[in-house]
């Protein structure tokens, strides 16, 4: 049986950051369960770039099942986390079930991919004090409100915390997940 990999996420989750990482685990082999609030269809979304929008303009993305509800999460079944950004991560941290499971993953300490809004996440465990991180660029100010060192850069890999700031970075921000995550979940 090959190794399981999380993915916690919920409506309005940035549709790229999502399935990127769910495919392209998939097809290193990996298993993979997205988690959300509730089992459902989750509606993600498009985040882009506009000229004339001083931030980015959103529009319905792809719709998705989640696997499993965060209350039937056994973070100990899992090798590793992915949290993708979007607006969800902006009321997921609010989660008692979804903040125990991401701690779950820190106190032992496997690997977690977080990218753009997923550090607001893992910022309310207060698992990012002292940690190198990058994020979507507006969240400097919150990340190093938490203690975190922030680095705008496509990956910041802080043992077994990889971030990244948005889809654009994918390419970097997988290829130094899958380093990790080879080495602390290889597979057979």
């Amino acid at each position: 049986m090959a190794a399981k990999i999380l993915i916690i996420t919920g409506d309005a989750a940035e549709s790229l950051e999502v399935l990127y990482p769910y495919q392209r685990l998939l097809e290193e082999g990996y298993e993979v369960d997205i988690a959300a609030p509730e089992r459902k269809t989750l509606r993600f979304v498009v985040h882009d770039f506009e000229p004339g929008f001083d931030t980015y303009t959103e529009k319905p993305g792809y719709t998705w099942p989640a696997d499993l509800a965060f209350a039937d999460v056994d973070p100990g079944s899992y090798v590793a986390l992915v949290i993708p950004g979007g607006r969800a991560p902006e009321y997921l941290r609010n989660n008692a079930e979804l903040r125990k499971i991401v701690q779950a993953f820190f106190d032992s300490d496997r690997p977690v991919a977080q990218i753009c809004h997923g550090p607001l996440i893992t910022a309310a465990t207060g698992a990012l004090s002292g940690r190198r991180v990058t994020a979507y660029p507006a969240l400097e100010p919150d990340m190093r409100t938490v203690g975190a060192v922030f680095h705008d850069v496509e990956a910041v890999v802080d043992g077994t915390l990889i971030s990244s700031r948005a889809w654009p970075d994918h390419p970097a921000w997988m290829r130094e997940f899958l380093k990790v995550l080879r080495t602390a979940a290889p597979l057979p």
